[in-house]
């Protein structure tokens, strides 16, 4: 994807703790990445958070991730996180992220989650009120909340 292709951002700072004797951000560290801006973005769109999920046993799973990389991220690099959900299925929801410094793309990735019934690990159907509310922000309309 192309930077403008995304609607939504979360900014982060790379802490010294993050890089790895390369000087450069440790691998692992953008799963971790990938996973705040992804909560930012629900934050955004006003969707149930993990523990409003949790009450009613109905919650999403991760069930895939894949990262590219293309360029590192240092020390006190200041990182742009892009979210955009490209994908909407019966129970399941890929999202597709990227890591910029400025205008460089550093990382690309997906993740996809299952909206599963927590109590028995069964999928279940994504709320329409959120199919809604998704197809309403990526498209560009406004998100009624």
């Amino acid at each position: 994807m192309a930077r403008h292709d995304f609607s939504f951002f979360h900014a982060l700072r790379v802490r010294w703790s993050e890089v790895d004797m390369q000087a450069i951000v440790f691998n692992g560290n953008y799963l971790n990445y990938f996973d705040v801006a992804f909560t930012e973005y629900w934050r955004e769109l006003a969707l149930p958070d993990v523990i409003a999920q949790a009450q009613i046993g109905l919650e999403l799973f991760a069930r895939k991730a894949t990262i590219e990389y293309h360029a590192p991220a240092r020390f006190d690099d200041v990182l742009d996180i892009g979210v955009r959900c490209s994908e909407l299925g019966r129970s399941s929801m890929r999202f597709v992220l990227e890591v910029y410094k400025a205008d460089e793309l550093l990382i690309s990735g997906e993740m996809m989650y299952v909206h599963a019934d927590s109590r028995i690990r069964k999928s279940e159907p994504v709320p329409q009120s959120w199919r809604d509310v998704l197809i309403a922000y990526e498209t560009g309309c406004p998100v009624k909340l």
